[in-house]
């Protein structure tokens, strides 16, 4: 979660039985029309309300995994994220095994988050993690963060569309000086798969080791330990139930359970379509609205030929599968909020709050744009998918969280 100022609350808990029944009806019904409209627009709505439920009940923030181990030595988050990756590494490499049997032959799974890796790569990724920080989010993040009721996300999202606004007007320029001539590298054509799983393994077990040896060189405190009073056991078969759902829908999940389940999420969506990824749909949106006041961003080079998150085509109806994944998180990370009796209207009370959180996206957009994605499509998708540039894109994104952080320290 962000680190942010302290925030007013407006508003108590919502009612309980029949809004529940409530919150749980529109997506049914969302899901049902779409379904009759198109199979694909049912599936991304769904998979866009699992997810937000997910990472809203298990708070899986990508910034906070960063950002919690700068500032305060601590790599739970960053742990699970790890663990994630490596169940969806698994996953991705059964999928893509089935498309490209051979990967000797040259042929890369079109879907695939494999991207050109270059001098974009590395400035789109320091970009977006010193953004990430500062905007209290990513872009995946403030989308969960805008259905629990924080306004700074809805003010970050702004910042995100204007700055892939001034991506998509400067694209053509970096397509030209690098991106054109980048190298996609995907390791099993190199390592074969077996050689490519391996690697990766062994690359997150030795990011995993390193959060554990980080976390150590925080000074040691003391700790009081806590008497919990032990729960009854359950007295029928009634309580077993209650207590079940109790776990699902009202106690927050770890971090780890959270990032399995998005990885699960996230290897179901690539069977069928591909994988997971949120800032294409919103460069798409940020270019349909400068085309509204007269600034059409015009032909982008090269996006065709490019998976990830590139941006998505501008066609006559906003209603594409993009809009349905991410209006699904905001609405998923809602429901789970309301029926956790977590939902709050929360109001910075510092201006300067605002001017943060707008900053801070649009250096993420712009960030997000150039990466071709975000935490969750260039990183959370792209080094499932054995690609050299899930790697350079992590890494910037990590020195960039680093800087982010130190300015943080320094504005609070």
């Amino acid at each position: 979660m962000a680190m942010q100022a302290v925030e007013a609350t407006r508003g108590s808990g919502l009612p309980r039985h029949w809004w529940a029944f409530g919150v749980l009806l529109l997506p049914t019904l969302v899901y049902l029309v779409a379904l009759q409209e198109r199979a694909s627009l049912a599936v991304f709505w769904a998979v866009g309300i699992s997810a937000g439920f997910v990472i809203q009940r298990s708070r899986l923030c990508f910034v906070s995994g960063f950002r919690d181990l700068y500032l305060l030595h601590q790599g739970r988050t960053l742990r699970g994220l790890i663990i994630g990756l490596g169940i969806a590494t698994f996953g991705f490499a059964m999928i893509m095994g089935a498309i490209v049997p051979d990967p000797a032959t040259g042929a890369v799974p079109q879907d695939a988050h494999v991207l050109p890796v270059g001098i974009a790569t590395v400035a789109g990724g320091l970009l977006f993690g010193v953004g990430m920080v500062l905007a209290g989010g990513c872009v995946s993040g403030s989308l969960y963060r805008m259905g629990e009721g924080y306004v700074a996300s809805w003010v970050a999202m702004g910042g995100v569309m204007v700055g892939l606004f001034a991506l998509n007007h400067t694209w053509n320029w970096w397509w030209d000086a690098t991106i054109a001539t980048d190298a996609r590298v995907w390791l099993p054509t190199r390592l074969g798969y077996t050689g490519a799983i391996v690697l990766t393994v062994v690359l997150l077990a030795a990011a995993y080791i390193a959060t554990l040896w980080w976390e150590r060189r925080a000074p040691a405190f003391a700790m009081i330990p806590i008497k919990r009073a032990q729960p009854a056991p359950p007295a029928s078969v009634g309580d077993d139930v209650r207590a079940a759902l109790q776990r699902v829908f009202r106690k927050e999940w770890s971090p780890a359970a959270g990032a399995i389940a998005l990885s699960l999420l996230n290897i179901a969506l690539f069977i069928r379509y591909r994988p997971l990824g949120v800032v294409g749909e919103i460069s798409r949106w940020a270019n349909d609205f400068a085309a509204q006041v007269g600034q059409p961003a015009g032909v982008l080079k090269g996006l065709d030929t490019l998976a990830g998150c590139a941006a998505a085509v501008t066609g006559d109806s906003w209603v594409t599968d993009g809009f349905m994944l991410n209006g699904g998180i905001v609405v998923g990370s809602f429901t789970a909020a309301v029926l956790a009796r977590e939902f709050r209207l929360r109001i910075p009370r510092q201006p300067r709050r605002y001017v943060q959180s707008a900053a801070g996206g649009v250096v993420m957009g712009y960030g997000a744009g150039l990466g071709l994605g975000c935490t969750l499509g260039a990183f959370y998708s792209a080094i499932p998918s054995l690609a050299l540039n899930g790697w350079v894109y992590a890494a910037a994104m990590a020195a960039g969280a680093l800087a982010g952080s130190q300015i943080i320290r320094r504005l609070t």
